[in-house]
């Protein structure tokens, strides 16, 4: 059950070590040189209100999303949990469901896209290659085309592989940059600077209780687009 709170958090799931929010499209996860307030603020605050925290409130950031992105972050509210929630995620033993709008179909309905991604710091870009090249890395996803829009497709894409703009990259190399994705060859940008690229479910064991958590994130509902996808 997502709950929606006062600051507009959308709480997907919390218990005494972790917390996992539905980020929404624009909110940065965690601080970086815009100065803009992450999320992983807005969360210690909601954390420092309910419990009535006098003090700093503990608050591990594990993973990240692009900040154009919305969907499933979980964020550690224990030293204990922090370090084995990285390990989790370092180890790959999170499964990560992502959806995408796509303008133009695939070739094929379902497939596995093998790339080598290079990132350029400068430009804040990855570039994917079909061959290993100097500082590259494997980056491997699976595709399948699950829905078909009026004028768009929805692929259901399992992540292999955490790297930067993995997705965007590997999608725009097949020629299906995301709907919004200017970065990646998208011919407009969507109005709000999102693009139509979702964290729908994220699967693991507690990293503390060790039982299974499976969180589902329902992708932003005022958008045309997502609320024709559901």
């Amino acid at each position: 059950m997502v709950r929606s709170h006062p600051n507009n958090l959308l709480v997907l799931y919390e218990d005494n070590h972790l917390i996992a929010i539905n980020k929404r499209p624009g909110d940065i996860v965690q601080g970086d040189k815009t100065g803009d307030a992450p999320l992983s603020e807005v969360v210690k605050q909601y954390l420092k209100e309910k419990y009535q925290k006098p003090g700093n409130v503990y608050l591990g950031v594990a993973h990240r999303l692009d900040r154009p992105t919305s969907g499933v972050v979980v964020f550690a509210k224990t030293s204990k949990a922090l370090p084995r929630l990285n390990k989790l995620f370092a180890d790959k033993e999170a499964k990560k469901t992502y959806w995408a709008v796509v303008k133009n179909r695939p070739d094929n309905t379902n497939d596995t896209l093998v790339h080598w991604l290079k990132r350029n710091q400068k430009q804040n870009k990855s570039y994917a290659y079909k061959k290993e090249i100097p500082d590259s890395k494997r980056a491997v996803l699976e595709y399948s085309v699950i829905k078909t829009l009026e004028n768009y497709f929805l692929l259901e894409i399992d992540l292999k592989t955490g790297r930067h703009h993995q997705i965007r990259a590997q999608l725009a190399t097949m020629g299906c940059a995301i709907k919004g994705d200017l970065k990646y060859g998208f011919d407009r940008s969507n109005k709000d600077g999102s693009i139509h690229l979702h964290a729908r479910s994220l699967a693991f064991i507690h990293p503390v209780k060790k039982e299974p958590v499976q969180l589902t994130a329902p992708p932003p509902s005022e958008d045309a687009i997502w609320k024709a996808v559901l």
